[in-house]
């Protein structure tokens, strides 16, 4: 199979990135800065992100909602806010979408453009199988399918500076930003058109969507792929006075690891979705123990038994163990429990009297880092229990934690985000 480039490939080769293969798409992994300079800028300022390697598959027509929410784990009629108020347009959900057995085909964002008309983001390669699958759950000709793998360009920007970034480069910039809450979005483009209309000052259609893969403020950003290399250095000129920087995948691994974010197809795949942190993506379950909808899947993982569980860790220091096969996790007596899913450095936290904090609240905290991630172990582990990471020779203590990086950004009333 051919390896594929995004269309900002060109500045990520300038630049000196060191480039990696990552769903079949040649990404950087980290630039001249490094990822430790690049995951703390996202903490203290704001960094950008190449993400235009991801998927969109767009899902129009009467019957576009029916399908989606019998192949979306989410109940999109019970999802926004407090209250589990259904889906409307200018809200996105979170969710998967699951095989028959259980399995995670994928994890993604669906976004209400219009009326009978959704956005769905899935991962690196995976549009073609997403389209697939909803084509094959499609009961009638109401729905149209396409998938718009690489017709669809997307940048990230995340970090607390990022709105007054993009309030330098977007026409009416108020009102983009009023009542812009956490997982909602404004705007649209080509192929995706939505009920508001946003523009840059140069008047190109983008769709700014507040969501991320970091734990921090921040947004994703999409056009029509011909104008993203434009929007990318629009972004980082009006940028330089906050000191934005381009970040690589190392830096979204480490920062979405210590913000409890699952990465697909490695912490989420080929077994059954049970036992996990993140059940939030789920139909919520009646007193009977049932689903509150069903969807596809669903039969299989109430029935699936599965008994392994996949919990998050952070360690004491930042040294870490990667997730090779022949690693793997052991109780403090060495007994083999279970398999290291993901571990990294998040490099703003670290340990102050026992307990993690993060520069995020004090700048002049002296924190090394701590390794964090996931594993899927034969047990269910206690919080605050401790285990070891080892590949054999070297032993790390990690503690089982229900969540790692504190003082994350990503939910703040965006009144406090913009001067």
């Amino acid at each position: 199979m051919e390896t594929k480039k995004t269309v900002l490939h060109d500045f990520h080769s300038q630049e000196g990135a060191n480039m990696a293969l990552f769903g079949n798409y040649d990404m950087p992994l980290w630039y001249k800065s490094g990822t430790k300079t690049e995951h703390l800028s996202v903490i203290h300022n704001a960094g950008i992100f190449d993400t235009s390697h991801m998927a969109v598959v767009t899902v129009k027509g009467t019957g576009a909602r029916a399908l989606l929410q019998y192949c979306l784990t989410k109940d999109m009629d019970s999802c926004i806010g407090m209250k589990k108020t259904p889906l409307t347009n200018g809200r996105c959900v979170y969710g998967l979408f699951l095989d028959v057995k259980g399995f995670v085909i994928d994890d993604a964002i669906v976004y209400s453009l219009a009326e009978d008309s959704y956005m769905v983001v899935v991962n690196a390669g995976m549009g073609g199988g997403i389209a697939k699958h909803l084509e094959s759950q499609a009961k009638d000709g109401s729905v149209q399918i396409e998938d718009l793998t690489d017709v669809v360009g997307k940048m990230d920007i995340q970090g607390p500076d990022s709105a007054r970034v993009l309030k330098k480069i977007i026409k009416n910039p108020d009102r983009l930003f009023e009542k812009m809450m956490y997982f909602s979005f404004k705007g649209g483009f080509s192929s995706c058109k939505g009920t508001t209309n946003v523009q840059l000052v140069d008047g190109t259609d983008v769709l700014v969507s507040r969501t991320g893969y970091t734990g921090e403020f921040g947004f994703e950003l999409f056009c029509d792929v011909e104008h993203l290399v434009s929007l990318w250095n629009q972004i980082l000129d009006a940028g330089k006075e906050y000191s934005v920087i381009p970040c690589g995948l190392a830096a979204r691994d480490s920062l979405r690891a210590g913000a409890v974010l699952p990465l697909s197809h490695q912490d989420i795949g080929a077994w059954p979705f049970a036992h996990t942190p993140w059940s939030f993506a789920i139909a919520e379950k009646d007193e009977k123990g049932e689903f509150t909808k069903d969807f596809h899947g669903a039969k299989a993982l109430l029935e699936s038994g599965w008994e392994k569980y996949t919990q998050a860790f952070a360690g004491f220091d930042p040294r870490k163990i990667g997730a090779e096969d022949a690693n793997y996790v052991t109780d403090l007596d060495g007994n083999k429990i279970g398999k290291i899913l993901t571990c990294t450095t998040d490099m703003a936290i670290g340990r102050v009297d026992g307990e993690i904090k993060s520069i995020a609240e004090n700048k002049e905290l002296k924190l090394k880092g701590l390794c964090c991630g996931f594993v899927l172990l034969d047990k269910e582990v206690k919080q605050g229990d401790v285990v070891l990471l080892t590949d054999g020779k070297r032993k790390i203590k990690v503690e089982i934690r229900t969540d790692i990086r504190p003082q994350r950004t990503a939910r703040c009333a965006m009144g406090t985000m913009v001067d």
